[in-house]
């Protein structure tokens, strides 16, 4: 007979990992769930959904990453400030121009749960329009992994 009592995962007992991330020539949205997926720690086999398991992600050469279809010029994102006339609208293609790493970020965060724990889990990423950044120490650091108790 099998145990009856779940396992749940604690915060403490989750081993993290740091994964980097090449983004040159990748599909923005299958490279957002692949991220999103790290974040959350569904490739673990302790993933507790309510439980931050997820891992440290960063991206880098976000400025080169690809779009199908016509999204460079169809796909706009809209902010609002709340006042009269303050409905902002941008392409993608000119945010992309102006700001590489945004596309990214907005697509992966979009992706995490809308609460608290979604907030914590944006804060592991790192996204980086060029080859360089600045987590090459905790990149090439050896982690002492530990198996969470049962």
């Amino acid at each position: 007979m099998m145990n009856p009592k779940t396992f749940t995962v604690k915060h403490d007992d989750v081993p993290r990992q740091w994964h980097l991330i090449d983004a040159e020539g990748q599909v923005l949205g299958r490279l957002a769930v692949r991220v999103a997926g790290l974040l959350r720690g569904k490739h673990k086999p302790v993933f507790t959904p309510f439980v931050d398991c997820g891992d440290n992600v960063v991206v880098i050469n976000a400025g080169k990453i690809r779009v199908t279809g016509n999204k460079l010029t169809t796909k706009v994102y809209t902010r609002y400030s709340g006042y009269p006339s303050g409905l902002k609208k941008e392409s993608l293609g000119h945010l992309l121009n102006r700001q590489p790493t945004e596309a990214l970020h907005r697509a992966v965060v979009g992706m995490l749960p809308k609460n608290p724990l979604g907030r914590r889990l944006a804060k592991r990423l790192r996204v980086y329009a060029g080859p360089e950044h600045r987590q090459a120490a905790q990149l090439h650091k050896k982690e002492k992994r530990t198996k969470p108790t049962s």
